[in-house]
């Protein structure tokens, strides 16, 4: 079982969440251009301005789908998250976010007080001969058709 996510897989998440911030900032761009009319003023004419704008609205998006592809790449490995289908290395890759989500949800059980690994007591129930239903141990009477047990 592995603890750590290797140095290649750091590096690939942080380089694809780096490509996603330069694509949305592109993108964004191309909102402040139009609202601040710039280059509007630099002698370009407005054929020029839009083709550049639509470069840095489209180049941003696809900066953005790559980055997110790569990140996802380097969070889940390629087995983890379908690049390579290999179903034991998936499970080698996804492992320290199993554990973690595994560790939260023991958080939560331990903060609500909550045992689930706790000793189940067995209960003893009595059939009625009459009408076959299950009453718990004790009964004088059938909780479904009130014959004497």
């Amino acid at each position: 079982m592995t603890r750590n996510i290797s140095g290649g897989r750091k590096t690939a998440f942080y380089l694809g969440t780096a490509l996603m911030a330069i694509g949305l900032l592109l993108f964004l761009s191309t909102f402040f251009s139009a609202a601040m009319d710039w280059g509007g003023g630099f002698g370009r004419d407005s054929e020029s301005q839009s083709r550049s704008m639509m470069f840095r609205a489209f180049g941003g998006m696809a900066l953005i789908g790559v980055g997110a592809f790569i990140r996802g790449v380097g969070a889940r490995g390629l087995a983890g998250s379908g690049v390579v289908l290999d179903p034991e290395q998936a499970e080698k890759d996804l492992e320290p976010f199993s554990r973690m989500a595994g560790g939260m949800v023991q958080d939560v059980l331990e903060e609500a007080d909550i045992d689930l690994g706790g000793r189940s007591e067995k209960v003893v129930m009595i059939k009625c001969q009459a009408c076959a239903t299950l009453n718990e141990d004790g009964s004088r009477f059938c909780q479904e058709c009130g014959k004497e047990l």
